[in-house]
């Protein structure tokens, strides 16, 4: 107010030390200007956008009309910051030559005191110099001085000891005579010491006097006052004085008791909203699903709910074997079965499929474009594939249960779905053999950790529309393991897989071989190989980043169109080059290149590390061979393997990364850091998903068996419920909709149980502008 050109800034450490401009060193009370060039601050405009300090007055900044501008410390906040600037050339010189004349002012203030300090004033004695003679050490006695000689004819004559008992001889014993002496009978007069009081401990007994017991009793009757003391009582000045004197008061007092209660317990009305906010976050329990002959001590590994049919969820277990079955495994078949399970919620007591793998299932995915087609990744490196589209029809016959139903069961919510269903539970379940599995010394050396499906690409056809081109030149399929590998993987047509099963058949009918049903061929595997392999070992450091999870782009990868399309015997055929073309060496010859591919993605590694990997393929001049260069940005945050690393289904840039005792929301392209990143917590974090209708809500597994559900809008420093859900830990979380008003969580244990959630309400439904 009144000094429209002057603009307060608030200047952050970093700033100051950039432009030498820091408090108590740079500037100071006395000298608190400096000039700082327009070009440096735009620099710094330019460099840090938004996070630089000097962001809010960038208009004033750019529109001033000098090189230099001057910035002012403000140490008492005269203007509400630490700093301000000068946004006009006027007031700068005013300021300046205001400061130049109060520097004059001092220096002719001190030579006059100079001149008034040399005219000295004679010094007169206050008795000092006595207590500096005082405090002075000086010597009371005469110094004792000894000389001792020997004769000249022993100088330098050899000297010889020997033992000798003292009491043989008499001359030998030398008295040592007491004597007072005098240094140590100085008698103190001040002493510096330390002193505690402690209290005295005295032990005491004491013993009652015990007497004989008998009955008492006591009348009381109340002391009155007569008829004629009351009366003059009543009359007295003293009470009328007294009665005058606490009217007032208590008229207030009487007043206040109507006005508020003064008995009311404010704690106890507080603990009262406290519970009634509590009902409107929770997870119902709605079905519980395990089975014996499947999931007998096996864990769940993953959980998905069927991206079409309601209701509909798959999951799949894997065995924790001890390091004896580890040893042993010959006999890894005969213990168990390896297998996807699919069930519906709405048929609960009994399994819809069964779709056989020839390993333990780490992860699956359904296909987005067509979600008969299932991929998963095994145990042992493997990438398996499931069709379910004969399966369909009656997949889709399972009816969900009516609203009648619903309503006249609503307090028993475990077991509606189970009271509902008229299906025999005794009828096995159909078993479904994988079509295809991939080759295993060209597939991964460990668990196949993460898979993720990647989007084909569409063309436009005659009639305006859009049309899937559907040949084996596509990446499909993305899979990353601990062996530092990510493997990229087309898949065949469903009308080459069927010619291929089919000449499969026609060959072992031709050799007089047994077979019960084309399903159970085991000759499909090993002839499935990857296209292209990224590896991310690195060569001159020769250190390890085995990612365990993996975060892509919405990415479309294709071969060029060539004119001769590949046999199934040409696929069939085993090559002696590699299958893929590794990203770091030239392309194979047998394969064609691929166009327009980008690399960009983030992963999450056994050491807890958040990788970003930017990789460019680029033809080397002098060879004429395409060439990887690659570039990678390390984040360490959490101690312990990336169980988690989740795109937000909102923000394509927001992902979540959970590992060990923390989990961080991240953005890309934002520098160094999470955007959020929790504490340290007492337990593991083992599982996490974002919500999918709510952009703020996330839930976590922990490996007690709770859940932590996060909601951003109410805090971000603690979880604002948590569930216990199962005894044993949390392996994996899923959510789906059922419709509009109806939300489940699929939540699996270390135990192998499904647990079925309903969520609320207020969980599901997000606000306006969240």
């Amino acid at each position: 107010i009144g000094h429209p050109e002057i603009f307060p800034l608030l200047l952050t450490a970093k700033t100051q030390e950039i432009f030498n401009c820091q408090p108590d060193e740079d500037v100071t009370e006395e000298d608190c200007f400096r000039c700082i060039k327009k070009e440096d601050i735009i620099k710094d405009l330019k460099s840090r956008a938004n996070t630089s300090d000097f962001h809010p007055l960038k208009k004033v900044i750019l529109d001033y009309p000098g090189e230099e501008i001057l910035v002012v410390f403000d140490p008492k906040f005269q203007y509400g910051q630490n700093f301000y600037i000068v946004a006009s050339e006027e007031a700068k010189e005013n300021l300046l030559k205001s400061s130049a004349t109060a520097e004059e002012k001092e220096e002719t203030e001190e030579e006059n005191k100079e001149e008034t300090l040399e005219v000295r004033k004679p010094w007169v004695s206050l008795g000092s110099e006595k207590e500096v003679e005082e405090e002075s050490v000086k010597e009371r006695d005469t110094k004792i001085k000894y000389k001792i000689s020997r004769v000249r004819r022993k100088f330098g004559a050899p000297i010889t000891f020997t033992d000798r008992n003292a009491s043989d001889e008499k001359d030998c014993y030398a008295e040592c005579t007491a004597y007072e002496d005098t240094t140590f009978s100085i008698k103190m007069l001040e002493r510096d010491v330390g002193v505690q009081t402690v209290p005295k401990l005295r032990e005491v007994s004491t013993q009652t006097k015990w007497t004989y017991p008998k009955n008492a009793s006591t009348q009381y009757c109340p002391r009155q006052l007569s008829n004629e003391a009351k009366a003059e009582s009543l009359s007295s000045e003293t009470l009328k004085e007294f009665l005058t004197a606490v009217h007032i008061r208590m008229e207030i007092a009487l007043q206040q008791n109507e006005i508020m209660d003064v008995f009311f317990d404010d704690w106890k009305a507080l603990a009262e909203e406290q519970e009634e906010d509590k009902p409107d976050v929770y997870l119902k329990a709605y079905q519980s699903f395990t089975d014996v002959q499947y999931l007998k001590n096996r864990t769940i590994s993953c959980v998905h709910w069927h991206p079409t049919i309601s209701g509909l969820i798959a999951l799949s277990a894997r065995e924790q074997p001890s390091y004896e079955e580890q040893a042993n495994l010959s006999n890894k078949s005969l213990l168990h079965q390896s297998v996807i399970l699919l069930w519906s919620i709405f048929h609960p007591m009994c399994l819809q499929l069964v779709l056989k793998a020839p390993e333990d299932i780490y992860c699956f995915q359904f296909s987005p474009s067509d979600p008969n087609i299932i991929a998963g990744g095994c145990v042992d490196g493997q990438v398996v594939l499931w069709d379910i589209s004969k399966h369909e029809e009656k997949l889709q016959n399972t009816q969900p249960v009516t609203e009648e139903n619903m309503d006249s069961a609503e307090d028993e919510p475990g077991a509606v779905a189970a009271g509902l269903t008229e299906q025999s539970s005794t009828e096995p379940p159909p078993v479904v053999r994988h079509c295809a599995a991939s080759s295993i010394l060209y597939g991964h050396k460990k668990p196949a950790t993460d898979i993720h499906w990647l989007p084909r690409k569409l063309e436009g056809n005659q009639k305006g529309g859009a049309s899937e081109k559907r040949d084996g030149n596509y990446l499909q399929l993305v899979t990353c393991s601990p062996d530092c590998s990510i493997l990229f993987w087309d898949i065949p047509s469903i009308e080459e897989r069927e010619r291929f099963i089919s000449e499969k058949i026609k060959e072992e009918k031709r050799s007089h071989m047994l077979l019960d049903v084309p399903d159970t061929d085991e000759n499909l595997d090993l002839f499935w190989k990857p296209l292209i392999k990224i590896n991310l070992r690195e060569r001159d450091t020769d250190t390890e980043s085995g990612p365990t999870r993996i975060s892509l782009k919405e990415l479309q990868y294709r071969y060029k169109a060539s004119g001769k399309a590949k046999s199934m015997s040409a696929v069939k055929a085993p090559h002696k080059e590699r299958p893929y073309t590794e990203m770091g060496t030239s392309s194979s010859k047998n394969l064609e290149v691929l166009e327009n591919i980008s690399t960009d993605f983030f992963a999450g590694n056994e050491d807890g590390e958040v990788v970003y990997f930017e990789w460019k393929m680029k033809i080397d001049t002098n060879s004429a061979k395409r060439a990887s260069q690659k570039h990678s940005e390390k984040y360490t945050l959490h101690i312990e393997t990336i169980n988690t690393l989740q795109k937000s289904p909102f923000f394509k840039d927001i992902f979540l990364s959970i590992g060990g005792q923390k989990f961080a929301i991240w953005k890309e392209g934002f520098p160094n850091r999470p955007i959020l990143r929790s504490s340290c917590s007492a337990g593991r974090y083992t599982a996490g998903q974002w919500s999918s209708t709510r952009p703020g809500v996330f839930f976590i597994g922990r490996d007690n068996g709770n859940i932590d559900i996060w909601d951003l809008l109410k805090k971000t420093h603690e979880p604002s419920h948590f569930q216990n859900i199962s005894k044993s830990i949390i392996t994996f979380i899923s959510p789906s909709s059922a419709s509009a008003k109806q939300h489940f969580l699929a939540v699996s244990d270390n135990l192998g149980v499904l647990h079925i959630l309903e969520i609320c309400q207020t969980l599901c439904h997000p606000s306006s502008n969240e």
